[in-house]
C-alpha cells in the first residue's frame, strides 16, 4: 500500500544514512528514487544529503515557496519513491502536498527529520507529518552521556548548553547533542566542555 511515512529521530540517529540506503536499494532494483532536501541545510553543500560516515548524494532543493506536488508531477519520468531529508523544515502546506503525491499520484513518500527542536517544541513540518503521515517510524540512538534512549536535542554554544534562541540554527555535532530527558535537564557540563575543547 502506498503510504506517507515520517521517519523521525534526534540528531545523530542515522536518518541521512537511512535515506541514502533506501535510495540505493531502489536504484539497485532499477527503480528511480527522487531525493529532496531543504535549502536551509548548508552544513555541507546545499542540495546534498550527507551522512556523518561520509556517504553523500545530490538531491533536489526544497524552498518554503515550492509546490512539492507540482515538482513531482512535473518529472519527465515518474519516480518510484520520493525521499525527503530535513523534513522538519517543510511547511504544513508542503506536507499536505506530500499527502496528495501519495493519494493522487500513487507514489510512496518517506520524509526523514527531527520531531522536536532544541527547546522541545515541534517543528511546523514535523507537527504536520505527525498528523497526516500514514506511518510513523522512530530511529533510535543513545544518550550522549549514558545508556538511555536519546529523545531530545541539546544545543551547545561555546561549550555550554543553550535553552533559548531561534528555532532554526543549522549545525552538526559541534552544535547539538542527542540526549535523554534526564540529561537534557541535567547535562554533564564537564563532559560537554571536554568534547568542545577536542573539537577545537
Amino acid at each position: 500500500m502506498t503510504q506517507l511515512t515520517f521517519v523521525y529521530g534526534t540528531m545523530a540517529s542515522g536518518k541521512s544514512i537511512e535515506i541514502l540506503k533506501v535510495a540505493h536499494n531502489y536504484e539497485v532494483q532499477g527503480r528511480k528514487p527522487m531525493l529532496l532536501t531543504s535549502a536551509l541545510d548548508d552544513r555541507t553543500n546545499v542540495g546534498e544529503i550527507s551522512s556523518r560516515i561520509g556517504l553523500k548524494q545530490d538531491a533536489g532543493i526544497i524552498h518554503a515557496t515550492d509546490d512539492l506536488f507540482e515538482m513531482v508531477a512535473g518529472q519527465a519520468e515518474q519516480p518510484a519513491i520520493v525521499l525527503i531529508d530535513e523534513a522538519q523544515f517543510m511547511t504544513r502546506e508542503q506536507v499536505m502536498q506530500l499527502a496528495h503525491i501519495v493519494d493522487d499520484l500513487d507514489i510512496p513518500v518517506m520524509a526523514f527529520g527531527l520531531k522536536n527542536d532544541f527547546s522541545n517544541h515541534l517543528f511546523p513540518g514535523s507537527e504536520a507529518l505527525l498528523i497526516f503521515a500514514d506511518k510513523l517510524e522512530e530511529m533510535k540512538t543513545l544518550d550522549s552521556f549514558g545508556t538511555k534512549k536519546a529523545t531530545m536535542n541539546l544545543r551547545i554554544h561555546d561549550g555550554k548548553p543553550v535553552y533559548e534562541g531561534e528555532q532554526i540554527e543549522i549545525g552538526g555535532d559541534e552544535a547539538y547533542l542527542p540526549v535523554s530527558r534526564y540529561h537534557y535537564y541535567h547535562p554533564d557540563e564537564v563532559a560537554i566542555a571536554a568534547r568542545f575543547r577536542k573539537q577545537n
